[in-house]
C-alpha cells in the first residue's frame, strides 16, 4: 500500500555540492547546495537553487557566476559545515581547511580538493518561491587527474567516493550495478 503525503520535494538522492562564489579572496564564499542539476547538453547548462537570504545569493546575483564543486566522502564534514554556517560570520575556506584555487574562466574560485569543478555563468534567475533558480551555462570544467584511469584513459569519478544528500543525510555512493544501455545489450 502507498501512503499519500502532502506535496514535497522527495527526489533523492541528490549531489551534495559546494558552490563557490566571489570575485576577490576577501569575499570568496562557499555554500552547500543539494538543489542542483543538469538542464541541457548543448549548450551545457545547469542550475542551482538558493534562498534569497543566503549570504552567497547576493554575491552570485551581483557577479552572475559561480562554481559547482562536487564533493567526496573525505569532504563530508566541510560540506555539512558550509551548509549550516554563514559566510557573513565566517571565512569558510579558512574554517574548513579547503583551498580556493583559480578558476580558468570565471572569477569565483574552485575548491582544490573537489574531484570536479564546474565553472558557470548565470543566464537567468527565476523566482520560484522559497528559492530562486540560477540557470547557468557551463563555461569550463576542471577535473582532478587523480581520477584518471591510466590503463583505460577513462576519468573515474566513482573513485573519488562522491557524496550525496538523501532526505536529511549524507551518503557515499554504492557499487556499480550496470551502465547505460546494459539492460538491452545482446549477449553472445
Amino acid at each position: 500500500m502507498k501512503l499519500n503525503w502532502k506535496p514535497g520535494t522527495m527526489i533523492y538522492p541528490l549531489p551534495a555540492v559546494l558552490v563557490s562564489c566571489g570575485s576577490t579572496p576577501e569575499e570568496y564564499n562557499l555554500v552547500t547546495v543539494a538543489w542542483t542539476g543538469t538542464l541541457c547538453t548543448n549548450p551545457p547548462m545547469c542550475y542551482i537553487a538558493l534562498r534569497p537570504e543566503r549570504h552567497s545569493y547576493e554575491i552570485i546575483r551581483r557577479e552572475m557566476e559561480f562554481v559547482i564543486n562536487l564533493t567526496t566522502e573525505e569532504m563530508a564534514r566541510a560540506t555539512d559545515w558550509c551548509g549550516v554556517r554563514s559566510g557573513r560570520d565566517y571565512d569558510k575556506f579558512a574554517e574548513t581547511g579547503l583551498t580556493p584555487a583559480p578558476a580558468a574562466v570565471v572569477k569565483a574560485p574552485v575548491v582544490a580538493e573537489a574531484p570536479l569543478s564546474i565553472e558557470c555563468r548565470v543566464k537567468e534567475i527565476v523566482k520560484l518561491g522559497s528559492h530562486d533558480m540560477f540557470i547557468a551555462e557551463v563555461v569550463n570544467v576542471q577535473a582532478d587527474d587523480r581520477y584518471m584511469d591510466p590503463a583505460t584513459g577513462r576519468w573515474a569519478l566513482e573513485k573519488s567516493l562522491p557524496l550525496v544528500y538523501l532526505h536529511g543525510g549524507y551518503y557515499r555512493l554504492g557499487e556499480n550495478i550496470g551502465h547505460f544501455g546494459w539492460s538491452v545489450k545482446k549477449t553472445k
